[in-house]
């Protein structure tokens, strides 16, 4: 015989809320994996250009992802059968790493949006580098022939050329001329930037309100858990 009452209604509550709690752990782990090996953001951040590499501050917020979504199954279940078995050292417990874990949310949630708009200027920037080499008379010509290359997979990873719409005019009519072949095949006046903060822009919003629900239903869960605990503890049959 366990909790009766109020006090049992909690402890399938707990139950449910965990069980939630568990499949969203399992959600942002899959769709922390999925940001990390999506086939656009990949090729970008791979880009090396004279040893220096693309920017991989928008990796940080996918592997914090990735180990909250893996953390939260293991609390997930861990609470499920801790409310199940009305023991108050796994409630205890789970009530602890819910702590943790919601501490660690709001960390991570203010150097997320200290850094928001850090990865795509970093891109931007390393982009217009690229490009100003590849279109530059003073550097060698290997140099330029090298930068054009990394170019090139920019614009057919992205659908798009140049940095802004009059170099993206200009770049196209070169290309169409025949001196250059740094645009895509596909004729397109997109520039670079609006498809770099578009692509980041999406996937940081994503990452935000996977970060917000989670943080929602660990409120719910500390609430639960601790009634319940107390519940248990002020129980005639403990």
């Amino acid at each position: 015989m366990g909790v009766e009452g109020c006090t049992k209604c909690i402890k399938y509550l707990l139950f449910f809320f965990n069980f939630v709690f568990w499949l969203a752990g399992g959600i942002i782990l899959g769709v922390a994996l999925w940001l990390r090996h999506d086939t656009k953001t990949s090729k970008l951040l791979d880009i090396k250009f004279e040893e220096a590499q693309a920017p991989s501050t928008f990796y940080i917020s996918v592997y914090i992802l990735i180990a909250v979504g893996a953390v939260m199954m293991v609390v997930g279940f861990l609470g499920c059968y801790g409310a199940i078995q009305e023991s108050q050292c796994l409630l205890g417990t789970f009530f602890a790493c819910l702590v943790i874990l919601f501490a660690c949310e709001v960390a991570a949630g203010i150097w997320g949006y200290m850094h928001k708009d850090t990865v795509t200027k970093e891109m931007i920037n390393f982009y217009d580098s690229i490009y100003d080499k590849a279109v530059s008379d003073t550097v060698t010509t290997d140099k330029r022939e090298a930068a054009t290359s990394v170019l090139r997979g920019f614009h057919e990873t992205l659908d798009c050329c140049g940095k802004g719409l009059i170099t993206s005019v200009l770049t196209s009519l070169i290309d169409m001329s025949g001196h250059t072949s740094i645009c895509p095949k596909t004729i397109t006046l997109t520039n670079c930037h609006t498809r770099i903060e578009e692509l980041f822009t999406d996937k940081i919003y994503l990452i935000g309100i996977a970060a917000l629900a989670v943080a929602v239903i660990i409120i719910f869960e500390m609430i639960f858990s601790m009634v319940l605990c107390c519940g248990i503890r002020n129980s005639p049959v403990y």
